[in-house]
């Protein structure tokens, strides 16, 4: 697809012909009731289950279509990504089904889990000691260099196509659904799930939720334009990171978005203690970080019915103990 284009008409076309490449690795992850959840927070509660999807995150939807549409020759040249972990293991495990050799970038910074994962996986990793959008512009520098597609995490149609199955999945599993909440970083997951529920049931509302220690795109949403803006840790790690200048999802999360929500760490660290408590689920901060999204506007959204995106469960076991210890008690 056009990179230029954020017509919901074409998008959605592009969104159901990547289902096609999602369904022969796996089927629709589950859309599951929380009582405990929907009790404490007054309405009724959904997990979408996408951290139960190979590589443990949503980000093999995006992966998988983008590889899928690339030519013969692109195949034998090679793909180039980068990545903070979920992505370029999506992408490692897209192009080795494929026969593509992958190559990802990522910081030093990054989860030591996840990067081991990536190499697991038998992708090319390249580290530099760099935040996460110079290490974007590095791979995407180097991709064109040599004559080989760069396949961004956030900044590609043919990507948030692909994420936007959960929104096709979405519309199947729940009638009459009343909000989707979903974590954000760069804004493919959202931008997808908004242009697919916009055309299919456009009386669900989309929450983009962040942290506030990393909201570079709202803040660019905000403005129209990439803008200064700094940037504090995180748990969530996977949301983390600046917004490369021009991105397509500055313009098409404005369209596709209802709702945006900013929040605090010690929010995101008690919603994954309590998804731990109700639900038996060890996800990442950036899963939990749309739950929390819920929780902290749940005046908002009572007796109603609403789906969070469980978007990964990448979390080394120390951090996920150390950040259940913060949670307790705030």
């Amino acid at each position: 697809m056009s990179e230029t284009g954020t017509d919901l008409a074409a998008l959605l076309q592009a969104i159901e012909a990547a289902e096609g490449a999602v369904r022969e690795l796996f089927p629709p992850t589950p859309l599951e009731l929380s009582p405990v959840l929907s009790e404490q927070l007054g309405c009724e509660v959904l997990l979408k289950c996408e951290h139960l999807a190979p590589t443990g995150s949503f980000k093999i939807r995006g992966a998988l279509n983008k590889v899928r549409l690339l030519t013969e020759d692109q195949r034998r040249r090679g793909v180039v990504t980068a990545s903070t972990g979920n992505h370029g293991q999506g992408v490692a495990l897209a192009a080795a089904r494929a026969g593509v050799a992958a190559t990802v970038y990522a910081s030093t910074e990054a989860s030591p889990a996840k990067l081991a994962a990536i190499r697991a996986r038998g992708a090319e990793l390249v580290l530099l000691e760099a935040d996460s959008l110079a290490v974007e512009l590095e791979a995407r520098r180097v991709a064109e260099a040599s004559g080989r597609v760069y396949i961004s995490p956030y900044n590609d149609l043919d990507v948030i196509a692909g994420q936007g199955t959960i929104g096709l999945e979405l519309s199947r599993q729940a009638e009459e659904l009343d909000a989707v909440f979903v974590g954000t970083g760069g804004g493919g997951l959202v931008s997808g799930i908004g242009a697919a529920l916009r055309m299919l049931s456009p009386r669900t509302r989309v929450a983009a939720c962040w942290p506030r220690n990393s909201a570079a795109l709202l803040r660019a949403m905000e403005a129209g334009e990439v803008v200064d803006y700094e940037e504090l840790p995180t748990l969530s790690d996977a949301t983390a990171g600046a917004v490369e200048p021009g991105a397509v999802t500055i313009p098409l999360a404005r369209q596709v978005v209802d709702d945006t929500f900013e929040v605090e760490e010690a929010d995101i660290a008690r919603a994954l203690r309590d998804l731990a408590a109700s639900d038996h689920w060890i996800v990442e901060g950036s899963a939990a970080l749309a739950l929390a999204g819920l929780a902290v506007n749940r005046e908002r959204f009572q007796g109603r019915r609403v789906a969070v995106i469980l978007c990964g469960r990448n979390i080394a076991l120390e951090r996920f103990l150390g950040a259940i210890e913060r949670g307790v008690g705030v």
